[in-house]
């Protein structure tokens, strides 16, 4: 039974759609004016991975992903570089899909602009202002807050803190600070559109409201985005819509944590973001391969493995080690899967506790995804499995068997969109030396006072903060089939 902790009631709750086995999502996409940075792909991974379950859960998804290619920041990059405003626009929504791509995230069901739903906008502001939620001053108009009695209930703010984080422009016309622009009107040179309150240009928040009611109706299962978007953005597209068409809105909202730098956000606004070309740069640097698509892929599972590994509520600390560490986990999973390859004989007394064990992994990854998504959960049930087939090869498996295995690797952690490269396509850190004409790899055994040693000398080179000599234990350990779960206290725990 899937919950979803739902950001409105501030629980986690059964989820039930309004169409049986049907849902219907709308997630909040980039406004597009420059690269995208690791806290966008953050953000489109986990709503990738929620519909991938979804529908391997056997629901029908309608995944909408807007794109806000009118604003502010578009009409300022433009100005800078002295082109058309469009110009901006197409190059980084491009832009955007390429990372996208390279990722391994999938295209959304629609994937409306707000410039190509600017009739819609324009009607659902005359239903705002003909209900007497919106006044017109001057060409502009604004959405009155006081007239929605609920206001702020998403963001659980008080009306005295609702000022803080918001957007606030000083504007004496307003009859409340906190009334927010649904149409701007036009300054000189910049892009325009004829309305009833004269030229101009639809705000932010509104754009959200038309699009996802356009494609979705007018009530929808899931609404998604970053936690920065509680407020202003979905607490005012709540309102707006709510106001316009007296039903109730999204009936779950789900937002992802942030990506942090030295315990910071990270954003364009401080400075202290990565783009995603940056990383996929670096991280290609590392492989020998020649084949540039192949190295995208190699470096596209250690940052989805990477970014999957902490739950998608909590914040993510980026740190090259973290990178690091994801490749080190992924060298033990394909490590794993090259020795069952090589395995040739056709009966093996290990097959029976393999069979279970795979039964395991699947209960165990439902289980963990129905459990709010989540990822991390998830991904120890892998190197439970992992761990388990490292010691049943000792024992002795079957070839039938080793495939067995190997393909509820691939089938379920396509969900997640990891395990999906060949053993030859896989850049080992450490090239591993293939079992010499052996029907079955022998895999040496630790004994738990071995393992504790091992921990505890990885622990200390993680205080000294040594993470090289860190990374080197786990990936010793790995090879022999045991898996490490670092607790957020610092401790670990293994399992073998």
């Amino acid at each position: 039974m899937l919950k979803i902790y739902n950001t409105m009631t501030g629980q986690k709750e059964v989820f039930a759609p309004l169409v049986a086995k049907t849902v219907r999502m709308y997630v909040c996409g980039v406004t597009v004016y420059d690269y995208s940075h690791l806290g966008h792909a953050r953000s489109a991974l986990v709503f990738d991975v929620i519909r991938n379950y979804l529908r391997f859960s056997r629901y029908a998804v309608k995944y909408v992903r807007n794109f806000t290619d009118i604003d502010d920041k578009i009409i300022n990059r433009a100005s800078k570089e002295g082109v058309p405003w469009k110009k901006i626009a197409e190059k980084y929504l491009k832009a955007y899909w390429q990372d996208m791509s390279r990722l391994g995230v999938s295209k959304a069901s629609k994937e409306p602009k707000a410039t190509n739903h600017i009739a819609d906008i324009k009607n659902l502001i005359r239903t705002l202002v003909k209900k007497g939620h919106a006044y017109q001053v001057n060409g502009d108009v604004y959405f009155e807050v006081s007239t929605f009695p609920q206001y702020g209930r998403l963001s659980k703010r008080k009306p005295e803190d609702l000022l803080t984080g918001a957007r606030v422009e000083v504007d004496e016309r307003k009859r409340n600070p906190m009334d927010f622009a649904l149409w701007k009107s036009s300054k000189p040179g910049e892009p325009q559109w004829p309305s009833p309150w004269g030229p101009g240009r639809p705000g932010w928040h509104i754009e959200c409201s038309a699009m996802s009611m356009k494609h979705l109706g007018k009530t929808f299962d899931i609404h998604g985005g970053g936690m920065d978007l509680i407020f202003p953005h979905h607490e005012n597209e709540l309102a707006q819509s709510c106001a316009a068409s007296g039903k109730a809105f999204a009936r779950y909202w789900v937002h992802n944590g942030f990506v942090e730098i030295n315990k910071e956000k990270m954003s364009k606004s401080l400075g202290n973001f990565f783009t995603i070309r940056e990383i996929f740069e670096e991280w290609n640097k590392r492989w020998r391969t020649k084949n540039g698509s192949k190295r995208d892929r190699l470096t596209a599972e250690v940052l989805r493995y990477f970014l999957l590994s902490t739950h998608y509520r909590s914040p993510l600390d980026f740190a090259d080690v973290g990178l690091q560490e994801a490749k080190s986990a992924l060298d033990g999973f394909y490590g794993l899967f090259q020795r069952l390859q090589e395995v040739t004989g056709a009966r093996g007394p290990g097959d029976s506790q393999l069979k279970q064990s795979i039964e395991r992994l699947e209960a165990g990854f439902r289980g963990a995804m129905d459990d709010d998504f989540n990822t991390p959960a998830a991904i120890a049930q892998f190197q439970t499995l992992r761990g388990e087939t490292n010691r049943l090869l000792e024992a002795g498996l079957s070839k039938r068997a080793c495939q067995d295995s190997h393909k509820a690797f691939r089938r379920l952690g396509k969900v997640l969109s990891l395990f999906q490269l060949s053993v030859r396509d896989w850049e080992f850190t450490e090239k591993r030396q293939p079992a010499q004409g052996a029907q079955v790899v022998s895999v040496p055994a630790l004994s738990d006072r071995e393992i504790r040693e091992k921990l505890n000398e990885r622990t200390e080179a993680r205080r000294r903060k040594d993470f090289r000599k860190a990374d080197e234990i786990r990936a010793e350990l790995a090879s022999f089939g045991i898996t490490i779960e670092d607790r957020p206290d610092g401790t670990s725990r293994w399992k073998r």
